[in-house]
């Protein structure tokens, strides 16, 4: 055995003159001869009907995710016409902006567009700046009850929304100042309304109790344990604390990760139906929630219920825009960031 293996391998190599010599005469036989060999085998026939399979399967994969998307949007420019006309299935005959004009016009979307903005930037880049502080101490400093407050960070996760809804409204509604330290009420103390204002949901930021902080606070945790501890240690060398650490070392190599948090952040609070309908019970701020409604200055009596549903696409279609704009131009940093977080796997 042992000769065998010290057998040195004796096959001819084939050299790049060999192989040029194989394809000039590959292109010296006939047309039907290279044909044969390329095409009638065994090979070709199994590949092909791989590549056909897969081709079939993905085309009806992205019927499934786009024909719902293709319908909304055809319907929403619909007009009365085509409401009327059994022959209009998919594409209207007679197209027109009549539902977004009246959307845009009588529902005050450039104000519920202008007043979100607002809302969604302020909570994004809040909560995407509390949740990396709150994720980098669990992920680098280890403390009795680590494990355990990270556990009620999950939990949060768990957590119907709807089961604190009511306690939330009215800690807001009556919001104490003095909060939790003022249990018996010893300290007489004036209530403010919070409601109809942006500060329950920036208070909810601040202290990492937003919509989806325990997603984010898991993301970034993930992600910070995978930097080197070399880096804080030459940071602590150069006289940095853990605080400054954090702001110059940290957060700057981090970047993808929060553009990807930031990016979930936003768009969730965009189009957030929960907590805008419980802070916001009346309609002096609009919001995009409150553009879904039927316009004023809109003829339905020719056919309400499919106007109604053609309003509802339209204002669906407003709604998801600019988050469209925004995913193209970031969609690079969200790709990285997800993978970075280990959470794919």
């Amino acid at each position: 055995m042992d000769n065998v293996k010290n057998t040195p391998n004796t096959a001819p190599k084939i050299t790049k003159e060999t192989k040029n010599k194989i394809r000039v005469e590959f292109e010296r036989t006939s047309a039907w001869t290279r044909f044969k060999i390329k095409y009638l085998q065994s090979g070709f026939f199994v590949s092909a009907l791989f590549k056909i399979a897969r081709f079939l399967l993905l085309i009806g994969i992205a019927y499934v995710i786009l024909m719902p998307f293709f319908t909304k949007i055809s319907s929403s420019f619909m007009s009365g016409e085509d409401f009327v006309d059994v022959t209009v299935k998919l594409i209207p005959k007679y197209p027109t902006l009549d539902t977004y004009k009246a959307i845009i016009k009588d529902n005050a979307y450039f104000q519920a567009l202008f007043n979100t903005v607002l809302l969604s930037l302020m909570c994004a880049i809040i909560q995407t700046f509390i949740c990396a502080l709150i994720a980098y101490g669990f992920a680098k400093f280890k403390f009795k009850g680590n494990s355990l407050l990270f556990g009620i960070i999950i939990l949060t996760m768990v957590v119907p929304h709807q089961t604190l809804q009511f306690s939330l409204f009215m800690r807001f509604r009556y919001f104490d100042f003095l909060g939790s330290l003022n249990i018996f009420n010893l300290i007489p103390m004036p209530t403010a309304n919070m409601t109809n204002t942006f500060w329950p949901l920036a208070l909810m930021s601040f202290t990492g109790l937003g919509f989806k902080n325990g997603l984010y606070v898991f993301m970034l945790r993930q992600y910070f344990k995978g930097v080197p501890d070399e880096l804080e240690e030459s940071a602590y060398l150069d006289g940095y604390g853990p605080f400054e650490t954090f702001i110059k070392i940290i957060l700057p190599l981090s970047i993808p990760m929060l553009i990807t948090v930031f990016l979930f952040s936003f768009s969730w609070q965009w189009t957030d139906n929960f907590y805008t309908t419980l802070f916001f019970p009346t309609v002096t701020t609009k919001l995009m929630p409150n553009i879904v409604v039927l316009p004023k200055s809109l003829d339905t009596t020719i056919a309400p219920s499919m106007y109604a549903s053609a309003v509802n696409n339209a204002c669906a279609m407003l709604i998801i825009a600019p988050l469209i704009v925004i995913y193209l131009f970031c969609q690079r940093y969200m790709v990285q960031g997800i993978e970075r977080s280990g959470i794919t796997g």
